[in-house]
Order: C-alpha cells, then sequence, then structure tokens
C-alpha cells in the first residue's frame, strides 16, 4: 500500500457540519451503539451557482447524535465527483473501491482510510475497473461482482473479485450466470449474496428478481429465482439479528415501512411497528412562518448498528440567487423494541449543499 495525503485547503472547516440534539429522547448509551461510527461521502459546494465541486467525507456519531467533517476524498479529478463507488469498513479501516467520474473514466483505484490514524493510502486496484456493483465484507475479504465497465450504454458484466486486506491482493472469482449493474452486495449466513439489479438475459423480468448467492468456502455461485420481486435494484438492504432488511427500490427508497425477508416463503414482509409514511417528508416556512413549502430530498442511506436501523436524510433548503444549504435529518428504528420503535433527531441546517455520492458504511471508533 502507498500513503497518500488528503488534500485539506479547500475543505469546508468542520462547523459547516451537522451538529444535533435528541428531539424527544435522550441519546442512547447501548454499548452497541458507542464504538461505532458512520461515514459517508458526499460531494460539496458552498454556493448555489459554485463550479467549485468536492468530494469530502464526513462521521456520523450515534452515541453523541453529531457530526463531523473528516476530510476530502484524495486523488479526484478536479471538480468532478465520483460515482457509483463501494465502501465498506474492515476493522478500523474504510475502503472506497472503483466508480466513475461523470465524462471521464471508470475506476480500478482502492482507496483506504484508517478512521484511528485519519490517514489515506493506496490499495492493489480492482482486476476489472467497474462501477454500479454489488460489495460486501465476509471473513474480513472484500467482495465484488457485476456492475459496469464503460461509461457508455447500459451493458454490464458478470466478473467477481475478492480483496484480501492483510495480502493486499485481488483474486478473480468464478463468474455470475449473468451479467448484473446496479445490484446490491450483502453478506448473509455465511456467503455474498448479489441480490436484483439490471441484467443482460432475454428475460430480464426473471433475473432482475433474482439473487446470486456466493459459497466462499465451496467457491461456487448458485441462482435464487424470486429473491428481490421486484425489477427494478434494491436501493439498499443491511443485515440484522441474521435478517436481512430493506426500506425500499431505486426509484422509491422509502416505502412507508422496512421490509425483512423470509427465506423459507421468498417473500418480504413488514416489520411491526415499522410503517411510517411521513418518514421523510420535511418542509421549511416561508411568508414570515404563513405557509410551508416541501424541500426536495437529496440524499438517503441507511445503516444497522445493534438492533437499530439509522435513517440519514438531506434535503435541499432554498435561499437567494446565489446561496444554498443542507437540511439534516436523521431517524432511528429499534428492532428489539416492542412498541415505541422510532425515534427522531432534531433537523439542522447546514451551510452548503451536500448531496450524497454513495451509500454510508458503519465503522469501529478508536
Amino acid at each position: 500500500m502507498g500513503s497518500i495525503t488528503s488534500p485539506s485547503s479547500s475543505a469546508p472547516p468542520p462547523e459547516k457540519f451537522p451538529r444535533s440534539s435528541i428531539v424527544t429522547v435522550p441519546v442512547s448509551t447501548k454499548k452497541s451503539e458507542s464504538g461505532y461510527g458512520i461515514y459517508a461521502v458526499f460531494s460539496y459546494k458552498e454556493h448555489l451557482d459554485d463550479r467549485n465541486v468536492s468530494c469530502v467525507m464526513g462521521c456520523y456519531d450515534p452515541s453523541t447524535n453529531s457530526w463531523r467533517h473528516e476530510c476530502l476524498v484524495p486523488g479526484m479529478v478536479e471538480n468532478c465527483v465520483l460515482k457509483g463507488f463501494a465502501m465498506v469498513s474492515v476493522g478500523t479501516s474504510i475502503y472506497i473501491i472503483g466508480g466513475s467520474v461523470y465524462n471521464v473514466e471508470v475506476r480500478s483505484q482502492v482507496l483506504r482510510y484508517n478512521v484511528v490514524t485519519k490517514e489515506w493510502s493506496t490499495c492493489a486496484p480492482l482486476i476489472k475497473s467497474r462501477h454500479n456493483f454489488a460489495c460486501s465484507v465476509c471473513d474480513n475479504k472484500i467482495y465484488v461482482a457485476g456492475g459496469q465497465s464503460t461509461l457508455d450504454g447500459a451493458t454490464g458484466v458478470s466478473t467477481a473479485e475478492v480483496y484480501d486486506v492483510l495480502l493486499d491482493e485481488w483474486t478473480p472469482l468464478p463468474c455470475m450466470s449473468t451479467v448484473r449493474y446496479k445490484c446490491v452486495g450483502v453478506t448473509w449466513q455465511g456467503k455474498f449474496h448479489v441480490i436484483g439489479g439490471f441484467t443482460g438475459n432475454k428475460m430480464p423480468f426473471m433475473d432482475r428478481c433474482s439473487a446470486e448467492v456466493y459459497d466462499v468456502e465451496n467457491k461456487k455461485w448458485d441462482h435464487v429465482r424470486g429473491m428481490w420481486q421486484l425489477d427494478i435494484p434494491p436501493n439498499q438492504i443491511v443485515v440484522i439479528d441474521d435478517k436481512l432488511i430493506s426500506s425500499g427500490d431505486c426509484l422509491n427508497v422509502w416505502k412507508g415501512q422496512i421490509e425483512t425477508y423470509d427465506q423459507h416463503l421468498n417473500i418480504w414482509y413488514p416489520l411491526r411497528g415499522s410503517m411510517r409514511e411521513n418518514l421523510l417528508s420535511s418542509s421549511c416556512s416561508s411568508n414570515g412562518g404563513e405557509t410551508s413549502e416541501p424541500l426536495e430530498r437529496i440524499c438517503l442511506t441507511m445503516a444497522a448498528i445493534g438492533s437499530y436501523l439509522y435513517f440519514m436524510a438531506g434535503y435541499r433548503v432554498a435561499g437567494d440567487q446565489s446561496s444554498c444549504c443542507t437540511m439534516s435529518m436523521v431517524h432511528r428504528f429499534d428492532t428489539s423494541a416492542m412498541n415505541n420503535q422510532w425515534e427522531s433527531f432534531e433537523p439542522v441546517q447546514v451551510e452548503g449543499e451536500r448531496e450524497l455520492c454513495s451509500h454510508c458504511c458503519v465503522a469501529q471508533l478508536p
């Protein structure tokens, strides 16, 4: 690995990231929360007409209900934003893998960020450049599969590979049975699952509703029909208490409820007490507070810590012709509680516009 330095001259100062306090309940002091942080990468610009855009990393601390600015993501093309990458953690390290820069390139680069030392380093690159792919960690190894290797056209790949964090080495895996892109990766029951996504087969509906499951011990793929049930790719899937959890798809990131997967019936069904139609609704006052205008949501990501599901949302707030800001909101659902599972935190307005570049990941805090 090679160490690199994250540029800091143009980074937004820490105070421009939100610091909020709980609205109706005290912040939980569960041990399962206190040792973890939720990390996310945002595109950031200070003004509405600002052409200077940067990729910045922020960290949300659930034990104190506060955000902090970490640093800029290094190695970026000036005023370009990285999209379609994977962001996962192993121990106290966060890995940013692949992705694409609009109208520039699809990347094979892998970056590692140490949350203890706050230092970046470069890792061995992907064997195949890719974006919009599935990625997950299993037994402290990083698995990737599918995605797209070019910027032009709706074509995907079926290739897969695995990264050994100790050896800093990628190894090719057997190909999946079909190409998949905009698919979701998750490790469940010791196997790497690649769920949904767009495919290149002649029966796209059947394939988009299916999943490819890689058995890491037997080193082979299995095809599971109907595991996702929609021909629209899932937005995000996490695991809590050995259960697969989803809240929506790419077109409807919040379906009004949280759903979990029953592998015996091969169906997704709502978690009890999770229904909340207006969870992501937000508005701001205008005309001296007499009227309220809905805000445009520009990001939503979900994170699992212990029995908790965190939903991190951001909204674009209209200002004058030159200014822009973001309203940050956090909601939490306790999957272990029998009632009053939802908690909502005070929204905080942040200077500048922060738009999520990829889904977040959870890492151990020092």
